[in-house]
């Protein structure tokens, strides 16, 4: 696994835990708009894991197949896209934990967005 790939999916575990520790915090609001911003938090959550799972997976594997690294890519685009817009909507809540969680899912999506083939296969 490359260096990159493990920043990638600690950085998916990081953020997938944090957004099940804000739920909490969205939900204390009581609010249409809190109980949105929790379902896609949930959502966030969820793909998130689902990245870092598979991301995993391909990596275990002596030689991933170049459909299953494409697929590993692609899944980390859609994470990257969720963690974008969770972010923004995190924003719009004005907490301070909340812009913190939002500055957490941009970083994410980043680290995301850098997996590449090449990235993800040691050379």
């Amino acid at each position: 696994m490359t260096t990159e790939m493990q920043q990638c999916i600690d950085m998916c575990h990081k953020c997938h835990d944090m957004c099940e520790r804000m739920l909490s915090h969205c939900m204390e609001k009581r609010s249409d708009e809190a109980m949105q911003m929790s379902m896609v938090m949930i959502s966030c959550a969820d793909m998130c894991r689902m990245c870092a799972d598979m991301m995993m997976r391909c990596s275990s594997m002596a030689k991933a197949s170049a459909d299953m690294v494409q697929m590993c890519v692609r899944m980390c685009g859609m994470c990257a896209d969720m963690c974008d817009m969770t972010a923004e909507m995190c924003r719009r809540m004005e907490s301070r934990e909340m812009a913190e969680l939002a500055d957490m899912m941009n970083q994410c999506a980043s680290m995301c967005r850098q997996m590449t083939p090449q990235a993800m296969q040691p050379a």
